[in-house]
């Protein structure tokens, strides 16, 4: 091959990497959208996650119908297809979703904006399947990775400047709205940002349809049947719908009316004309009132209590699917490889599940933020306040990836040790900066360097090996999660920010080691961690779900749990690749989210 052949193809890479832009800001800014349509919309927590759920819920079922189309055919649909026709008719799909967000937004229905994000992810789907092959067919493979983290670098961003953008859409310049006036506020601000993000869709799709300099990227490459696999995933995905459905069904249930009408009746007793009323009742019929209230308030709490944990079972039950079918998978495979594809091999199966419990936890601490930071105890921020919080947990996920990404570019000796110290500060003030030009107050937020300095201490002592990097920063996770939920006030909120400073670097590092000694099975392998980002769609509504029960601070119980797997993840893969001869600590560090 020539050197020309081997050259990097600039343009073709700059106009590639605006998807990984567009996949952070609108995941950031979901964030956002959270908290405001829970007051918006009045929903409980679990029904605010349905963002979520809808969003990530998507990039599995379009990663689950490649696949099962490519195991009919026996072909790779999006090679087959070409990465650069693959990518445009996913953004098209993006923007055929940004519509019905606008449509949805207009008619003010919420299940028609979960639709309208649904598709929006599908397209999401379709383009992450093509552009992380397509970053590394734009060059020489040996330096595909440095291109790969360049888009990982530019998602970061992404997600750095979402919140930010999608606060202004939603609460204009306005410094703080509170939440009971969210209610008065108009959506024709969420209509010119989506149509906004419609129109810089179908701009990106032109600009790969019509460039010359773009690549067809066809690869015509055969699948590795995996009948079993599929018929496995099919299952799990109908068993997900099965268990999702008494749930939502719950908030149309005559439990549920009685509910509502129980606490509008009780509301009213509060109002003061309620109570003015009283002064020209007899001491009896104050009595007899207030016994009332009381029947009232218990009822309403029996009934609260039953139908939150009969919707807690089937949730959990959910999650036991995925974990259920992932262990089925593992252990079936090993009594008899034929038919499983990738799945045959035990890193992979751990590694799909090690994926769900990462974006699962990404997500959910991120999105559950803005409720936590309405506590008394986290300073009683309303929903319009908390976007400098949301974008520094995202910033955070930046600060490792940037700092991973050094690895790529070879640097040795002194000049590695001065990036690994440098190139963090720099994105953190990038972070303080961004948030500052917008006109967010980020004082609050100054000292978070120090957790900021804590990562690179773990970098330093991760020395670039995937199981050990991902073993010191599940540790890190754990530890954070434990003292954000044993403190309160800054303390805390740092604690819960730095959240996003553990999983920084974990796609890459679970990725690495999930598809290492898969030989031919290694493009289906990375097609099933691709579609474990279900996990995003599952465990932040269960914490949801479980904050709407026992309190949203105490919720974060389940990072806890989820940082616990990917630390005993990270040790058992390592036991599985030593017996199959494979140095994990040879292992790069490559691929990105």
């Amino acid at each position: 091959m020539s050197t020309k052949q081997n050259s990097t193809n600039y343009p073709a890479l700059y106009t590639l990497i605006t998807v990984f832009f567009f996949w952070g800001f609108i995941a950031a800014g979901n964030n956002i959208f959270i908290p405001f349509c829970k007051s918006y919309f009045s929903l409980d927590q679990f029904q605010s996650q349905l963002v979520d759920f809808a969003f990530y819920t998507a990039y599995y079922i379009g990663a689950l119908l490649l696949f099962a189309l490519g195991n009919a055919s026996g072909k790779d649909v999006v090679g087959k297809w070409g990465y650069k026709k693959s990518i445009v008719y996913g953004l098209l799909f993006s923007a055929l979703g940004a519509g019905a967000m606008i449509v949805a937004v207009e008619a003010n229905l919420y299940a028609g904006m979960l639709v309208g994000l649904f598709i929006v992810a599908l397209g999401f789907s379709l383009q992450q399947t093509a552009a992380n092959p397509f970053a590394i067919l734009l060059g020489d493979p040996k330096t595909g990775a440095s291109r790969v983290n360049l888009g990982g670098g530019i998602n970061s961003l992404g997600t750095t400047i979402g919140p930010i953008i999608v606060a202004l859409a939603l609460f204009g310049s306005a410094k703080t709205i509170s939440d009971d006036k969210i209610k008065s506020l108009g959506l024709d601000k969420v209509v010119l940002l989506y149509i906004g993000v419609g129109l810089l869709f179908i701009a990106a799709a032109a600009l790969f349809y019509f460039s010359k300099k773009v690549p067809t990227g066809i690869a015509n490459e055969p699948i590795e049947k995996a009948n079993k696999a599929l018929r496995t995933l099919v299952v799990m995905t109908i068993l997900l719908a099965v268990m999702f459905t008494p749930v939502f069904n719950s908030y149309k249930s005559p439990e549920a009316k009685k509910i509502e009408t129980l606490e509008y009746d009780l509301s009213v007793a509060q109002t003061p004309k309620a109570i003015g009323k009283l002064k020209d009742l007899t001491g009896d019929q104050i009595a007899s009132h207030k016994l009332e209230i009381e029947k009232k308030q218990a009822e309403l709490t029996v009934l609260k209590k039953d139908i939150e944990q009969f919707r807690m079972y089937w949730l959990t039950g959910a999650l036991l699917v995925v974990i259920g079918g992932l262990l089925f998978s593992y252990t079936a495979a090993q009594k008899k490889a034929e038919g499983w594809g990738a799945m045959q091999y035990p890193q992979l199966v751990l590694g799909m599940l090690a994926i769900f419990t990462y974006v699962g936890v990404e997500v959910a601490i991120g999105s559950n933020l803005g409720e936590l930071l309405k506590l008394e105890e986290f300073g009683s921020l309303q929903s319009s306040d908390i976007a400098p919080y949301v974008s520094m947990y995202w910033g955070s996920l930046m600060i490792g990836r940037w700092a991973g990404a050094i690895s790529a570019f070879s640097l040795q000796g002194t000049k590695k040790i001065i990036a690994l110290v440098i190139v963090p500060l720099i994105a953190f003030g990038i972070i303080l900066g961004i948030n500052i030009v917008s006109g967010k107050d980020m004082k609050p937020l100054y000292y978070y360097i120090v957790c900021v300095v804590l990562q690179i201490a773990a970098f330093f002592w991760s020395k670039d090996k995937p199981a050990r990097t991902l073993m010191i920063f599940g540790t890190f996770g754990i530890a954070a999660m434990l003292i954000g939920l044993m403190s309160s006030g800054t303390v805390a909120i740092y604690a819960f920010l730095s959240g996003g400073l553990a999983c920084s670097i974990m796609w890459p590092a679970i990725f690495s080691l999930s598809i290492i000694g898969l030989g031919k099975y290694t493009s289906q392998g990375s097609a099933f961690l691709v579609m474990m980002i279900l996990g995003g769609g599952i465990i932040p509504p269960l914490q949801g779900k479980l904050s709407d029960i026992i309190g949203i601070h105490q919720s974060y119980i389940v990072a806890v749990v989820c940082f616990a797997y990917l630390t005993l993840f990270a040790i058992l893969v390592k036991g599985i690749l030593k017996k199959q001869n494979i140095d994990v600590d040879a292992i790069e560090v490559e691929g990105s989210h």
